[in-house]
């Protein structure tokens, strides 16, 4: 009688149990991970982030979490304050961050460009008094440019591109400004009021403004000796007023020729 083999036994642990293993191995790391940071030692701490800081040059808070508290025990109660958290670090709204040695830098540039425009307004508006001319040249500036404003009355007739003579001696003192002091870009800028135009040559503001700040580009080359190639001229029809379009002295202050004298240290 054929005797009967005895079964092996199952080699190892059942496959179910390998898996279950594994994963409680991987609970208890991450447990014991949490625990280490939730108990963070500030002096081993500092290190790191001095080591961290020295290469990549990013932390500068140390130890410091969003706020007060320690970053995973509180974590839940300071998303709350990760704005002002983001804020607080230089970053904006767009993601760009700026540091302060830069936002400084900015804000002293601004200042120079302002004081530059403010010297320069000075002289321009001297040499318009002493020609008796400020009665017909409004000036104004900002950190960028010196704005000279000629009124549409004083150059033009109605629907018209035409320079009136009384204009051209006005312009002669704008050409010899812009020879002593324009050392950029000059941007010469047509503006009309809000009236639709009616049985003239142009057809509608767009057109006339346009054709206006090109009569004032030519005539100063004429009698200038400017680089054309530092001269804009641009028809800005009636979408820029400075006064009011529903009243006769509000359409005539909107009726104008701006020239904007860029000064040196401009971004334009």
């Amino acid at each position: 009688m054929a005797n009967r083999k005895p079964e092996e036994p199952p080699k190892g642990a059942p496959a179910w149990q390998a898996t279950f293993a594994d994963l409680m191995n991987l609970l208890l790391c991450f447990f014991v991970l949490l625990f280490s940071m939730s108990t963070v030692d500030a002096e081993k701490w500092e290190k790191v982030v001095a080591s961290f800081n020295q290469t990549f040059s990013v932390f500068t808070a140390g130890s410091t979490a969003i706020g007060d508290g320690i970053l995973i025990s509180n974590g839940v109660s300071q998303l709350n304050e990760l704005d002002e958290y983001i804020n607080s670090t230089g970053k904006m709204d767009e993601g760009e961050i700026v540091s302060e040695d830069v936002a400084n830098a900015q804000a002293q540039m601004e200042e120079a460009q302002m004081e530059q425009s403010e010297e320069l307004a000075e002289m321009i508006q001297e040499a318009v008094e002493e020609k008796d001319m400020d009665e017909m040249i409004d000036i104004e500036f900002t950190s960028q440019y010196v704005q000279l404003t000629l009124k549409g009355a004083l150059l033009f007739d109605s629907g018209s591109t035409l320079l009136k003579d009384e204009a051209k001696p006005v312009l002669d003192q704008v050409g010899l400004i812009l020879e002593r002091y324009a050392d950029g870009t000059i941007e010469i800028e047509g503006h009309t009021d809000n009236v639709p135009m009616s049985g003239a040559k142009y057809s509608n503001n767009d057109e006339l403004s346009s054709g206006r700040a090109l009569s004032v580009f030519n005539y100063l080359l004429d009698v200038t000796n400017l680089n054309p190639a530092n001269i804009k001229h641009a028809g800005r029809g009636e979408y820029l007023p400075v006064a009011d379009n529903s009243t006769v002295e509000g359409r005539a202050k909107n009726r104008r020729v701006e020239i904007k004298i860029y000064n040196a240290l401009s971004s334009y």
